[in-house]
């Protein structure tokens, strides 16, 4: 990772961005879509089969999330998320300046994402679809899921410290572990706020949205910034402040009956 210049971890954040939101919330618009042709006029995730909709979505997240990263991992540590980024910033794992190429790219790949979502589906993806764009659940308050993102997002950077970041880590399971957990939150998650846990994800279709004809959420674009801008640099700073000083520790031993 050290030989590699900015310009080829630019292009490795846009292309694991780009792949994220194509297959991720393509699978949203997928779902969507498929619940329009069936029940005209009440298209809606959760139609098609409950909770089952959002564990297909949400594996369609995860599996991108552990491809990518056993990809582009080596180059550019395979962020793909603008609040990653910044947890790692926080906690002196990347340069300032790296931190806002990574954020760039990250936002250029998310929109390219989008685009390629419009051109593969049409303009059902933007009227029916809007494009995987996230939105507060019914009933779910504005600081509500604000509060939820922030809690996924500082669960999902929490287990990027201790699996990816953490020079004792366990070597070959960064990716497993936090596609996984990717998995996780999108299951919870996903009724009460889509499940963005990434400003980037976020802003792609949110833009593309608008520019396309589609529906303007942006009202509900800070849920998807601060909430989870705010939980990556809480977990980057709560982790390492217990992973500090433990490094001469004897690591406890479970199931230990002595």
């Amino acid at each position: 990772m050290a030989s590699c210049n900015i310009g080829k971890k630019f292009l490795a954040e846009l292309l694991g961005t780009f792949f994220l939101v194509f297959f991720g919330t393509g699978s949203a618009v997928i779902t969507l879509l498929i619940a329009e042709d069936l029940n005209p006029g009440k298209a809606g995730i959760g139609i098609l089969g409950g909770l089952g909709d959002w564990i297909a979505i949400s594996l369609a997240f995860g599996l991108t999330v552990m491809a990518c990263i056993y990809l582009f991992g080596k180059i550019s540590g395979a962020h793909l998320n603008p609040a990653v980024t910044v947890g790692l910033l926080v906690s002196k794992n990347i340069s300032l300046i790296d931190s806002i190429y990574y954020i760039v790219a990250q936002v250029i790949g998310a929109c390219l994402g989008s685009l390629a979502l419009f051109l593969c589906l049409g303009s059902a993806a933007v009227t029916i679809g809007a494009l995987g764009a996230t939105a507060p659940g019914l009933g779910v308050g504005y600081w509500q899921a604000m509060f939820a993102e922030f809690i996924g997002t500082f669960f999902l950077v929490l287990v990027v410290m201790g699996v990816a970041v953490d020079k004792k880590a366990e070597p070959g399971f960064a990716g497993l572990s936090i596609g996984m957990t990717v998995t996780a939150v999108i299951v919870v998650l996903g009724a009460f706020t889509g499940a963005s846990i990434n400003p980037a994800r976020t802003f792609g279709p949110y833009f593309m949205d608008v520019l396309l004809g589609g529906a303007n959420l942006w009202a509900f674009y800070p849920i998807y910034l601060i909430g989870p801008v705010t939980g990556g640099i809480l977990a980057a700073l709560v982790y390492n402040f217990i992973a500090k000083g433990n490094d001469a520790c004897a690591l406890p031993q479970p199931f230990n009956e002595d």
